[in-house]
């Protein structure tokens, strides 16, 4: 009876240990993605092509951090926990690559405004650029930022990010080629210099990347 007991409190413990580790920012745990939202029938993370610069990263929760610096007041070190208790909200977009696929999902986390407010962007910031684990980079507008409400997504059809999809952040750039869906964010950094590049606008890829416009120059 006794080592029923300790056996039953043991698999418990185990299933709580599980529970805190995923909702404290771990490695995601195997679970189902939602397929419909709203009446919108939504593609899958199998969907996606690994078009990486250098494969897929692996990020320790613990030790991640989600600098925001540059042009502001206050500069910020978030770690996952942190991250988690602001504002959600939710969205479905579609994104395009250059390469020819689309992706239709339910993205899910924190408006990147809401992460700027935090910093207290200084008044001559103009864009943000965008720091990759891996090195890319890439940058976009305050403006486009704030009146889209874009989202720096940690969850997609209703699951953590996998780590192929970004973990623990994917920048969801509504209405942008898919360049400028930077996975794995580390840093955001808010500059003056509208002429910046990133990673495939050095490549000659439209800084702009406006998916109803062209893919190269501006």
């Amino acid at each position: 009876m006794e080592y029923r007991l300790f056996r039953t409190i043991g698999a418990l413990g185990l299933v709580l240990g599980f529970f805190f580790l995923s909702t404290a920012g771990a490695a995601p745990l195997p679970t189902v993605e939602v397929t419909e939202y709203q009446g919108i029938r939504l593609g899958s993370v199998k969907d996606f092509r690994e078009n990486s610069i250098r494969g897929v990263q692996k990020i320790d929760p613990a030790r991640y951090r989600l600098v925001l610096d540059g042009l502001v007041e206050k500069p910020q070190s978030l770690s996952l926990e942190q991250v988690a208790r602001m504002p959600r909200s939710r969205k479905v977009v579609r994104i395009d690559c250059v390469e020819g696929w689309s992706v239709t999902a339910l993205w899910e986390g924190v408006l990147v405004s809401d992460l700027l407010d935090l910093a207290k962007a200084r008044p001559s910031a103009k864009i943000a650029i965008f720091h990759a684990v891996d090195g890319y980079t890439t940058s976009l507008p305050l403006d486009y930022l704030v009146s889209k409400k874009i989202l720096l997504a940690d969850t997609i059809n209703g699951i953590v990010l996998p780590p192929a999809n970004g973990y623990p952040f994917q920048l969801v750039a509504e209405a942008k080629w898919g360049y400028k869906w930077i996975r794995w964010v580390n840093r955001i950094e808010l500059s003056d210099n509208t002429a910046y590049r990133g990673t495939w606008e050095k490549q000659g890829y439209s800084n702009n990347g406006d998916a109803s416009g062209p893919m190269f120059g501006d």
